[in-house]
């Protein structure tokens, strides 16, 4: 009888650990609100982050910023730029400079892909989300292409189209 109520307890503890966020255990931290307005994304990747111990547990309590960060391929590897992760409250001695570059992984054929993209004229690299994926941190990149004046108008009279059209269908059902 004892046995059976500590693994009933233990199995409560594990279902409560994976309820927190989706039910894969994602979390996204923070979203580039900015790249969506600003660029056009044609395709997304998700990647991991070279990170030392102070920088994951300040993500992991949300200081990080990336809305002017954007992603380089350098010499054969993709780096981060521009993200500002606020140093850990309780890291001391032992904290991060919070503007540094920082490595992201991804397999060599898909940042030759994307090295081949970048290389067109006009398209760019920029983080778009911060997430947790089982404990670690991962960065979704998109290609983007800057968007002009004209794109950004029509892109916000069709999101109006589209409010309108769900409040209409929500007061009619």
């Amino acid at each position: 009888m004892r046995a059976d109520r500590y693994t009933c307890r233990m199995a409560k503890k594990r279902r409560g650990a994976s309820d927190q966020g989706s039910p894969r255990g994602d979390r996204v931290i923070t979203q580039n609100r900015r790249a969506f307005h600003d660029y056009a994304i044609s395709d997304t990747l998700e990647t991991g982050i070279v990170l030392t111990g102070s920088e994951i547990k300040s993500i992991r309590d949300g200081k990080v910023t990336i809305s002017e960060a954007y992603v380089r391929v350098l010499r054969g590897e993709l780096w981060l730029i521009g993200a500002h992760i606020n140093p850990y409250e309780h890291g001391a001695y032992a904290n991060h400079d919070p503007d540094r570059a920082r490595k992201l992984l991804a397999h060599r054929n898909q940042i030759e892909e994307l090295a081949s993209e970048v290389d067109r004229k006009g398209m760019t690299l920029v983080p778009l989300r911060v997430r947790l994926r089982r404990g670690r941190a991962k960065i979704e990149i998109g290609v983007a292409r800057g968007k002009k004046l004209y794109d950004k108008r029509q892109t916000e009279i069709a999101r109006d189209a589209r409010r309108s059209i769900d409040r209409a269908l929500r007061e009619r059902g």
